[in-house]
């Protein structure tokens, strides 16, 4: 109690010397309170938390008192200054420091009273963040940690990630399970991932996902899609609308159909990394430029989509100069392109070159190349050499036809090379079953090669025709054994039905080797010339040049062999 009544008679003090200065005129009130402290400093004890009337003096130094009354906190004493601006200072700056302190207490932080009491995730003596905040190292030191845990889970699953370091990864094992498994659902092995496994810093949400759900609206067979990411897995890394769908309207433009883009895409994947005006605009500029028609370039990207890769530079022009210096026009080599566009992608310097001296070798004339590429342009392409050496070998045995005479049956039909040795022989019993002998089935197929490929049927046919109706001897058809290609319906009957009415007596060259027109000039003639007995049907070169009838290039069959 007498504490108590202390620091009651103290605040009271204070509070009347600061009410009578107040209250001073404001001429004397400085000169009489500095009169009044000029015999030494007045000492008034008091309480630091004093909340009324309108200021309060706090010292934070002193530890707090705890009393029934709210209004004290803690005794202390006060010194005031001899002077009246010192005074008014040291209330304006007690005020300031309550009004804090009320501040901080309404906004509910009321358990900081002291500067020094430490915050969780706050350093001692540190920053005044209310959160802890990780530094530059602890981050780095995660990443890392993160990083080798992902690498130990490929590991395990034989996957080398070494390729991986700089690409940004999931930051958990489970998020790289979900990419793993799901690549497996596609397909993809563990090799395959081995192959690219830059595929693995692909977001199955953000990157998988919306390219096969565009690639699948195209009309990409999902059946299709392990091979199609076997061959570029870079797709996964592309944007649908910045990188694909451009690449899309492009081939579009093209006059590739739209029920078409899918095979392009399957066949060709790769054409989705190209970009619009490089190789793609240069290639099919180039072979409009030799005379590919405008019209059949949908057609043949469509058929062979790969010359959107080809540098003109340094595949597709030298191939085609080429081609010329063996004795082909330029034209006949574009029309050779809308019919065949594959054999742009032979090899010039490990095929196309080793092929033409493999035929060199087996008795070809160089002057008959051209001929032989023109009529069986993959003939450059195949493996030629072994097959050479094996339809020598049987024709020899069988007919013994001399190597000269092999090289003639080259030149008249090239297709022979991917004959099987099967339908030859049968073609061979055939003739023998005939009649002829040996020697005369030997001249016979070296004369005209197509007896070894024709349909059988049509030619027994066609014999029954010639020995009933004909009656023509044997030898006739050794000089001409081309008469077994021609239609019997179309041509032969209604030809010898004319000659035989007008009397004629003619070779079978002659009834035959003509077009229709020629035909029934001849049958004007009322004596035959010797110098209107053609032998045998060749090859002219000059059909490649000829002006493209309307029906589309595009209709032509992509099989590589026209004989099986």
């Amino acid at each position: 109690m007498v504490m108590w009544d202390k620091a009651r008679k103290a605040s009271s003090l204070f509070l009347h010397s600061a009410t009578a200065l107040c209250s001073l005129p404001k001429a004397n009130s400085s000169d009489r309170l500095i009169d009044s402290f000029k015999s030494g400093t007045m000492k008034i004890r008091s309480y630091a938390g004093i909340t009324k009337p309108s200021f309060l003096l706090v010292h934070p130094e002193l530890p707090a008192l705890t009393s029934r009354n709210p209004q004290f906190t803690s005794l202390f004493t006060l010194r005031i200054p001899c002077n009246r601006e010192k005074l008014t200072g040291m209330i304006t700056r007690s005020q300031y420091s309550v009004a804090d302190r009320r501040s901080a207490t309404r906004y509910g932080d009321s358990s900081v009273s002291n500067k020094n009491t430490n915050r969780p995730g706050r350093k001692q003596g540190g920053s005044s963040s209310l959160y802890s905040r990780p530094s530059l190292l602890d981050m780095k030191n995660d990443k890392m940690e993160n990083r080798a845990r992902v690498y130990e889970f490929l590991r395990g699953l034989g996957i080398v990630p070494d390729e991986l370091d700089g690409l940004e990864l999931p930051v958990t094992v489970e998020v790289m399970r979900e990419r793993v498994d799901f690549l497996h659902k596609l397909g993809l092995t563990i090799e395959d991932l081995n192959n690219y496994p830059l595929v693995l810093g692909c977001s199955v949400k953000k990157n998988m996902i919306p390219v096969l759900d565009y690639l699948g609206k195209l009309g990409v067979r999902k059946s299709t899609f392990t091979e199609f990411l076997r061959r570029y897995p870079q797709v996964l890394h592309a944007s649908v609308v910045i990188d694909l769908s451009p690449v899309v309207k492009y081939l579009q433009g093209m006059d590739i159909k739209p029920d078409d883009i899918p095979r392009v895409l399957e066949r060709y994947p790769e054409v989705l990394g190209f970009k619009l005006e490089g190789t793609m605009s240069t290639s099919v500029a180039y072979l409009v430029g030799i005379g590919v028609a405008r019209r059949e370039i949908g057609g043949v990207l469509t058929r062979y989509p790969e010359i959107l890769g080809m540098r003109v530079g340094r595949v597709i022009k030298p191939f085609v100069e080429y081609l010329e210096d063996l004795g082909i026009p330029r034209l006949g080599v574009a029309r050779l392109i809308e019919k065949r566009p594959h054999i742009l992608g032979f090899g010039l310097e490990d095929r196309v070159k080793p092929n033409v001296q493999s035929l060199l070798e087996f008795c070809v004339r160089k002057e008959s190349l051209a001929s032989v590429v023109a009529q069986y342009p993959e003939i450059i392409g195949i493996d030629l050499k072994p097959k050479l050496l094996s339809q020598q070998s049987s024709l020899k045995s069988v007919i013994d036809l001399s190597p000269e005479e092999f090289g003639r049956v080259v030149e008249k039909m090239p297709q022979v090379v991917s004959l099987s040795d099967r339908p030859m022989m049968k073609h061979v019993d055939f003739l023998k079953n005939c009649g002829f002998s040996l020697e005369q089935v030997r001249k016979m197929v070296a004369g005209c090669p197509q007896l070894l490929a024709l349909n059988l049927d049509i030619m027994k046919l066609s014999f029954d025709f010639f020995q009933t109706e004909m009656q023509r001897p044997l030898d006739d058809l050794v000089d001409f054994p081309a008469f077994f290609t021609y239609g019997l319906e179309s041509t032969i009957k209604p030809r010898h039905k004319m000659v035989s009415k007008k009397g004629l007596k003619c070779s079978l060259g002659w009834l035959l080797n003509c077009s229709d027109e020629k035909f029934a000039q001849r049958m004007d003639y009322d004596t035959i010339e010797m110098e209107e007995m053609e032998l045998l049907p060749s090859f002219d070169m000059n059909t490649l040049t000829e002006p493209r009838s309307d029906d589309s290039g595009s209709d032509y069959d992509d099989s590589d062999d026209d004989y099986v």
